[in-house]
């Protein structure tokens, strides 16, 4: 009776209109930490707009989850969207990480492939931008999002190995006696690395989304 009653009921669906709005400061926050990554005297202004885009990031993250236990019919599974949340609220705090570490170690030259990190990170936003539109009829749109998805696959892996080799010639520069500027050098790369990896994790939970319901 109660599965009946269900499928009779409409859906709420404002949470693909909340997914949409957390994207899009992902898309901002990325911008913002390209521009950063240029250097010079613009690094504690960028860092600021990304701090501001991960507080707009968590008021939607905090409305979505909000939203959840106050919906009786949600568009898929309660636990799904909570994670979605999540995952992208990760992203942007990732974002949000390197930005502090930056302003920690006050750095303000960075490594040409640190740039081509921040160049897959704003590729990797767009993408789940798009990824996230599609979600209201993800069963017509299921092969668009399967190649969505494969796709921010094969750019974490291509950050991967930026990343390596970034790291190889951040070492071969300062071996030689600058210990801190390759500690500080590497910790960066770790953060950027890692917000690439938060959002592979979103294509993969949108994925796992997208199975249950094909």
């Amino acid at each position: 009776m109660l599965k009946w009653f269900q499928a009779i009921m409409p859906k709420e669906d404002l949470f693909f209109g909340l997914f949409q709005r957390h994207a899009a400061t992902l898309v901002l926050g990325a911008a913002a930490l390209r521009e950063l990554l240029d250097g010079g005297d613009n690094v504690p202004a960028c860092c600021e707009r990304i701090f501001r885009h991960e507080d707009e990031a968590d008021d939607v993250a905090r409305e979505g989850i909000l939203a959840v236990r106050r919906t009786f019919i949600t568009p898929f599974d309660r636990i799904d969207i909570q994670a979605l949340f999540t995952s992208l609220d990760d992203s942007i705090d990732q974002m949000k990480k390197t930005a502090k570490a930056i302003t920690l170690f006050e750095a303000t030259e960075f490594e040409p492939p640190m740039r081509e990190m921040a160049d897959i990170i704003v590729q990797c936003a767009d993408l789940t931008t798009e990824m996230v539109a599609l979600l209201p009829k993800m069963q017509a749109n299921a092969a668009r999002l399967n190649a969505l998805a494969e796709r921010i696959v094969k750019l974490e892996d291509e950050s991967d190995h930026v990343c390596d080799a970034g790291l190889k010639a951040l070492y071969l520069k300062h071996r030689d006696g600058n210990a801190m500027g390759y500690i500080v050098g590497a910790e960066i790369y770790d953060h950027l690395e890692k917000v690439v990896d938060r959002f592979e994790d979103v294509a993969n939970g949108i994925s796992g989304i997208l199975i249950e319901h094909l």
